[in-house]
């Protein structure tokens, strides 16, 4: 008698289990429209292998694939640490607009202001992890933060664009992080 009881129960927990799944799903799906600053997308991936081809041209991304776990989540915390500074960065460029700077002062903080973000987020990393985006960032600008506003002002030839690289996050970065990165209102 107890297994015949037992029967109904077990065809309903898978049941029940996938309400339960497409109601937060439905629910979670809401909010993330609605949100903004980091969202996290999905799940970490697992470690890929060491030996496993790195489908990216980005050094970060293949080595973010092979962090251990415990390492992977440290990261993603970091990187919606990073996050935040950007929203501080659209705080401060719309605060610096309403008081009358020119897109060139603006720009110019904007990019002090990531350069910073930058030295914070990597205060919280590993040397290795350090290592590499400095090596990366030296290799294509010639410093290990990355671009000076005049480099990016001879690349994209207006301080609006400078403005706009300057609060740019890696999506390539961010995806293997699980994370996307939407800006807030200002």
């Amino acid at each position: 008698m107890r297994l015949s009881s037992s029967l109904p129960r077990r065809a309903l927990l898978p049941f029940v289990a996938a309400i339960a799944l497409l109601t937060t799903v439905v629910s979670v799906s809401a909010t993330a429209a609605e949100a903004c600053g980091s969202i996290i997308t999905a799940p970490l991936a697992p470690p890929a292998p060491a030996d496993d081809p790195c489908p990216s041209t980005d050094p970060v991304v293949c080595r973010i694939r092979v962090l251990p776990m415990d390492e992977k989540v440290e990261a993603q915390r970091t990187r919606i640490r990073y996050h935040e500074l950007l929203e501080s960065m659209h705080r401060t460029e719309a605060d610096m607009r309403e008081a009358g700077a020119s897109e060139e002062e603006i720009a110019r903080e904007m990019v002090d202001m990531r350069n910073q973000a930058k030295e914070i987020t990597r205060a919280g990393m590993t040397p290795e992890e350090v290592r590499i985006l400095e090596e990366r960032n030296q290799a294509k600008y010639g410093n290990p933060l990355g671009p000076t506003a005049d480099q990016l002002y001879a690349k994209y030839g207006s301080w609006e664009k400078v403005t706009d690289a300057a609060m740019r996050t890696s999506y390539a970065v961010d995806r293997e992080l699980s994370l996307e990165y939407r800006p807030c209102p200002v």
